[in-house]
């Protein structure tokens, strides 16, 4: 088995003014079943296509035991992300395809749900992994990739102080329909620590 250093068996969160971050656990399954049902017509468009039993209790079991077993092998992490005001679950970010050796680099991906949106807790939950991917997991490159379209996404991003790097042709899937992606890049030495964080 692959275990890297910082994959400790005690596991990480990561604590902002207004968001707090940790690992899925099987009692969130009914916070996280509700908001992105209601949060559905909202993410679709940003998403790979949800399968019919998306929501089920089997499909997040599923989703956990993944993100447990990629954490475990040192290939990638996901956090939910919390608003602290009321504790409530608001969305979700993690890091994947985690690469050492001459890459140390990762894919950063992200969800909120609807009523959270455009609220800035994201941004704030981004200031918080970047320090975490560069510092403690030690990479040196983050990506994100984003359809053009997605312009509140692509603002997120740039506020956070990613780069956009080139166009990806059909890329991804998302939808059921290939798409066009940008490609936005950040490197270590390019970010700020925000202060305060877990």
């Amino acid at each position: 088995m692959f275990q890297l250093p910082f994959f400790r068996r005690d596991l990480p969160a990561l604590e902002g003014q207004r968001v707090r971050l940790r690992l899925p656990g099987w009692q969130d399954y009914a916070e996280w079943a509700a908001l992105r049902a209601e949060s559905r017509a909202f993410l679709e468009p940003w998403e790979p296509r949800w399968a019919p039993d998306e929501l089920s209790r089997a499909a997040f079991r599923h989703r956990v035991r993944r993100s447990k077993h990629d954490y475990e092998q040192g290939t990638g992490i996901s956090f939910f992300v919390f608003e602290k005001a009321e504790g409530r679950l608001a969305g979700g970010i993690s890091l994947s395809n985690i690469r050492h050796g001459v890459a140390q680099s990762a894919s950063i991906g992200y969800w909120m749900g609807e009523r959270y949106a455009g609220k800035g807790l994201m941004h704030e939950a981004l200031r918080l992994i970047i320090p975490f991917a560069f510092e403690q997991l030690r990479l040196h490159r983050l990506e994100a990739a984003c359809i053009p379209s997605n312009t509140r996404s692509m603002r997120l991003l740039e506020k956070a102080g990613f780069q956009r790097e080139g166009l990806l042709r059909s890329y991804l899937r998302i939808n059921g329909v290939w798409q066009d992606h940008h490609l936005y890049a950040l490197i270590a030495g390019e970010h700020q620590a925000p202060p305060g964080r877990g």
